[in-house]
């Protein structure tokens, strides 16, 4: 049984005896030295995709939920979803683009990492890495002799993601990018 302080996007929780997977936490510190740390998480109903709201204090406790963590790989994308593969028995599995709304920016062909949330059989959610190493599809170019101020420029990706990256870099290069906080790590 986890502590609400211990919960992670992705992780599949039992609320009303219905399965909730995590999709967004908020930590709110208080500023009197009395207060409770507040963690606000925001569900979504595995297969309704119905989302609920709550607010939790670091010690209140969920019931987990069993399902399995299952290595995946990316296929493709097309009318009907976003398919993936099962990389032990092959199986395949297809979500829509609503079940991976924050995902959908991280996913490309050939993503290392990725592991697929089974419940009774079903996929319904995916795990994306902590890093991700992509080619910066499009940027303006570099200015010389920028190298040593720590301005950024916007940088464009093949999945739609757009982000801040230091005024050196060229499209073209692969950088390291935190799926958690979305901001620029280093060169690849």
């Amino acid at each position: 049984m986890p502590r609400a302080a211990e919960l992670k996007k992705g992780h599949i929780v039992q609320i009303n005896n219905q399965p909730y997977i995590v999709s967004q936490i908020e930590v709110k510190s208080p500023s009197s030295r009395s207060g409770t740390t507040l963690y606000k998480v925001r569900f979504n109903h595995v297969q309704t995709k119905q989302k609920l709201d709550q607010s939790f204090t670091g010690d209140d406790m969920l019931s987990a939920i069993d399902f399995q963590k299952r290595q995946m790989q990316f296929l493709f994308q097309d009318a009907d979803g976003y398919t993936f593969m099962d990389n032990e028995d092959f199986a395949q599995f297809t979500l829509s683009t609503d079940q991976l709304e924050a995902e959908l920016d991280y996913l490309f062909e050939g993503i290392e990492g990725l592991y697929g949330l089974l419940v009774e059989g079903n996929l319904v959610g995916i795990e994306l890495p902590a890093v991700v190493e992509m080619p910066i599809e499009e940027t303006p170019p570099a200015i010389k002799g920028s190298s040593a101020s720590a301005r950024t420029k916007t940088a464009r990706f093949a999945s739609g993601l757009e982000i801040q990256i230091p005024e050196y870099l060229e499209t073209g290069e692969v950088v390291r990018i935190n799926t958690e906080s979305g901001k620029f790590m280093s060169r690849a």
